[in-house]
């Protein structure tokens, strides 16, 4: 019996590489974005491989209950969720539209916390013991220091990795691992979303193959925190070195 993932924001850049690097690692996918065109797209690209395809607008209030039940009626068993679904949003806190901020905590923060409560108790009861299983949820260098500019966005990573390290102890010894992937800027459509084309984090970013990649890996070699690149792994432990504050004008510095 293969193993299933279930991978969120599937339809492009981090998501859509993963997918690739599942189904080429033999897990049956199910994947998952606002676009159902781009995923049927993604569907006839992996041609012959077992693809479910369940578009699903996740920032919306219930999305992930609304999602866990379309899996539970077409009776598919997930042994990895990728949490990868997310955005950011550029621009002083009190200017930007609170809805937009409050859509983006639902996908960044109650999407991921509802999907992971929903299937981990699938993950743990899967019969599968010959494959990694367990929850990928991918964050951000930005969970490593306050964000100026991107408040929101950098509060809502960092819960992600807290959270994610938490589960790890809770699930210890039980053979499920739990990763959080925390990836530096990355050439996708992030920052056109986040209108923030114009920082200095534009000027030095990772593939999304790349990025994608590695989290793989590091999910498959059991790592808790996985940080792509050298220059993004020294940055994160640079932060760790530095008063907050101190991190909070630095982060203020590039997003200029």
């Amino acid at each position: 019996m293969k193993p299933t993932a279930l991978i969120t924001g599937a339809s492009g850049g981090i998501g859509y590489e993963f997918a690739h690097l599942f189904a080429k690692a033999g897990y049956n996918l199910i994947i998952v974005a606002r676009s159902e065109d781009k995923l049927i797209q993604l569907q006839e690209e992996l041609d012959g491989h077992p693809v479910t395809v369940i578009p699903q607008d996740l920032s919306e209030p219930g999305a992930a209950e609304v999602l866990y039940n379309k899996v539970k009626e077409l009776d598919l068993t997930v042994e990895v969720l990728v949490n990868n679904a997310g955005f950011g949003l550029n621009g002083q806190f009190d200017e930007l539209p609170l809805l937009d901020q409050q859509k983006m905590l639902q996908v960044n923060v109650n999407a991921l916390t509802e999907l992971t409560h929903y299937f981990l108790q699938d993950i743990k009861a899967a019969p599968l013991y010959d494959i990694p299983k367990g929850v990928l949820n991918v964050a951000s260098t930005a969970a490593f220091q306050p964000g100026p500019k991107m408040a929101v966005y950098y509060a809502s990573k960092a819960y992600v990795l807290s959270f994610s390290e938490a589960l790890v102890e809770e699930l210890r010894g039980t053979g499920i691992t739990i990763s959080t992937l925390c990836p530096g800027a990355t050439d996708t459509n992030f920052f056109k979303t986040a209108q923030a084309e114009h920082t200095k984090l534009v000027n030095s970013t990772m593939s999304p193959k790349q990025v994608a990649k590695a989290g793989f890996l590091g999910f498959l070699k059991g790592k808790r925190v996985v940080i792509p690149g050298a220059a993004n792994q020294s940055m994160a432990y640079a932060s760790k070195l530095f008063p907050r504050s101190v991190s909070a004008k630095l982060a203020h510095y590039v997003d200029r």
